[in-house]
């Protein structure tokens, strides 16, 4: 039995699948079990971690989009800016 104390008294008793005898006589069956328990452990701490990141980078992709449309405002008025010097330019070469 595997137990958890605190302050001197057993908080959680667990009862393992395998005993040592058992795992003495086929160390296999244990070592699997272990495996079994540390790929669950990593597959629930990589969701968690995931789900962290996930939540980040969406603030983060929301601030990047509103950074683009300002920017592609910019885009827009020096385009527009830049058509009508251009054609101010072609009549002033025109008048000479």
């Amino acid at each position: 039995m595997l137990f958890f104390y605190i302050y001197n008294k057993p908080l959680l008793t667990m009862k393992l699948p395998i005993t040592f005898e058992q795992f003495s006589k086929d160390p296999t069956k244990g070592l699997l079990f272990l495996v079994i328990v540390a790929i669950g452990y990593l597959y629930v701490d990589i969701k968690l971690s995931n789900s962290d990141l996930i939540g980040k980078y969406d603030e983060r992709v929301a601030t990047q989009d509103q950074k683009i449309e300002l920017l592609t405002e910019h885009v827009r008025r020096s385009d527009s800016t830049l058509g009508y010097m251009i054609s101010k330019v072609e009549m002033m070469q025109i008048m000479r």
